[in-house]
């Protein structure tokens, strides 16, 4: 598959650099044991920004997971950013795993919003609609499909790389959250979800949910 990233984020970059350097200084100037503890934030911050390439499901009606992580929360609600009724499905996303963000359908982006917040503990449904988010509506075919970042406890930065007018591939990457965070996926009422709470997902590989399938065509006379 094409992937555009190598295997570390680049949103991890400077953080990988600044904690390894400040190891190697340790080991050189304080010895091995001063040292062995920045070699262990190392080691954390290594893996946090690990950012590997997945497989992608070819099925047009399959809904990708946005995001590694739990499901936390699992059925109807209103979807406030596209104003209609929708099933919503919670991934949260604790410090160890992958943090970087995923289409979870092709589509074209309608809108892309950002609404500054709280920062309660994104496990928490009430994180949904009070901690810091940012919206991405997806218009693909005749379905609407919204995706929000939320900011969590530890979180305090969402990223997002997509515009309205931007056409998304499924697994295609469009954002990053640092160190802790959710991510609600609102999909239309007819959806039929194939996870439950409390489920393991991965971004781009595990099934979240499926579309209705299309009306059966008339029958010619």
């Amino acid at each position: 598959m094409d992937y555009p990233h190598p295997i570390l984020a680049r949103e991890g970059w400077p953080f990988i650099a600044g904690v390894l350097a400040a190891s190697v200084l340790a080991w050189i100037f304080a010895g091995l044991a001063w040292s062995i503890p920045l070699w262990v934030v190392s080691v954390f911050v290594i893996q946090f920004f690990r950012d590997p390439p997945r497989p992608i499901p070819a099925d047009p009606r399959a809904v990708l997971s946005p995001a590694d992580g739990r499901i936390v929360s699992l059925g109807r609600a209103q979807d406030p950013y596209a104003q209609r009724e929708a099933l919503r499905i919670s991934v949260f996303m604790n410090v160890f795993n992958v943090h970087s963000n995923r289409s979870p359908v092709d589509g074209e982006v309608t809108s892309v919003n950002y609404f500054p917040g709280r920062f309660f503990n994104a496990d928490l449904d009430k994180a949904s609609l009070q901690n810091e988010r940012n919206a991405v509506v997806l218009r693909c075919g005749s379905r609407t499909v919204t995706v929000v970042q939320v900011a969590g406890l530890i979180a305090r930065r969402v990223l997002c790389y997509v515009a309205p007018g931007q056409s998304l591939k499924r697994g295609e990457r469009f954002g990053f959250i640092r160190f802790g965070s959710r991510v609600d996926l609102y999909l239309p009422p007819d959806a039929r979800a194939l996870v439950s709470i409390g489920d393991k997902v991965h971004a781009s590989s595990t099934v979240l949910a499926e579309f209705a399938a299309p009306a059966q065509a008339a029958t010619a006379l």
